[in-house]
Order: C-alpha cells, then structure tokens, then sequence
C-alpha cells in the first residue's frame, strides 16, 4: 500500500476508485489520493467544494496574495462549467454536478509542473460524506520522475491544509 507522500486520509476504496484524472495523463504517471471525512451531507460538502472556484482554501497566506479564502458559500460557485479555469492552474475538463469535477493544467502550468490531471469528488458515506482527491502527474523522464515526488510533498502539504478547510466549513455549515 502506498504511503506519504503519495496517500493522505485515503481509505482503500479512494485509493482503488477509478476517476476521471487517472486516464488524463498519457504514458507513465504517479497518481496521489488526498481525503478526508466530512460530517456533512454530500449537497453541503460538494457546495463546499465548488468554492475552489472562487479561492484555493489552502495556505491564503501563500496561494491567495494574503486575501483570505471566503467562509461564508458563493452564490453561483456551484455553476461549474467545461472550460472553467479551477485554482488557477487547472481547466475544467468534466463537471459531474453534486459528485466531482476534473481539470488538466492549463499551457502555462504545464510547462512549470508537467502535465497534471486532477478530480475532485465528494462520495456519499452513510449520512455524511468524503471529500477525495486524485491528482495525476506525468513522469515519463528522470527529471519528471524527480519533479513528480517534489510536487508530491508540496502537494500534500498545501491539499491537507485545503481539504481540512473544506470539511471545517462543511460541518460548521452543517451544524448551523
């Protein structure tokens, strides 16, 4: 089973779940699962989620100018279209309404990171819900391969803090 930094929070069946990302990313790639449990129902966590749309929810300090991630819900985030830039360097390649959206990097982020293909999901579980991330990076050269484990710790830093965000809005929410 794989470990940090490519699996956080991820029970067996995020890990094993097929998503869209996992076929985005042609020749041989690393794949990375993020989740956490979210005591919210599924409408609630996947508005929660489309907020990405808006701010990164992450480090604000770091990945927003300092502004401060929203923390109160967006009308219209949720309006999720084909096309859409997502958390500046994703484009919106699929948007499964109330379950997942997916994005590949755009020109210009690939030529920083590489290609990277990314779904986000939100999976029922019982009476509450699991917000889950698989995101795709290509490493087909010895320096890819390099990258790709780089931007992996990095990730998982900045996707804990961001996924840790979302749940805490989702169960305030939720509590209210």
């Amino acid at each position: 089973m794989a470990g940090l930094p490519l699996v956080w929070g991820a029970t067996e069946a995020d890990r094993t779940r097929s998503y869209p990302a996992d076929a985005m990313v042609a020749g041989r790639s690393v794949r990375m699962t993020r989740a956490v449990a979210v005591d919210a129902p599924v409408e609630l966590t996947w508005r929660w989620l489309c907020q990405t749309a808006v701010a990164p929810y992450s480090y604000d300090l770091i990945d927003n100018l300092g502004r401060r991630s929203p923390q109160h819900l967006t009308p219209g985030a949720d309006d999720l279209r084909v096309g859409q830039r997502m958390l500046v360097v994703y484009d919106l390649t699929e948007v499964e309404p109330g379950h997942q959206w997916s994005g590949l990097t755009h020109a210009g982020a690939s030529r920083l990171f590489g290609q990277i293909g990314v779904t986000y999901a939100v999976e029922p579980d019982g009476r509450s819900s699991r917000l889950v991330c698989r995101f795709v990076v290509g490493e087909r050269t010895r320096v890819q391969w390099a990258k790709a484990r780089l931007l992996a710790w990095g990730d998982l830093v900045m996707m804990r803090r961001q996924l840790l965000n979302l749940k805490r809005l989702a169960e305030r929410d939720a509590r209210g």
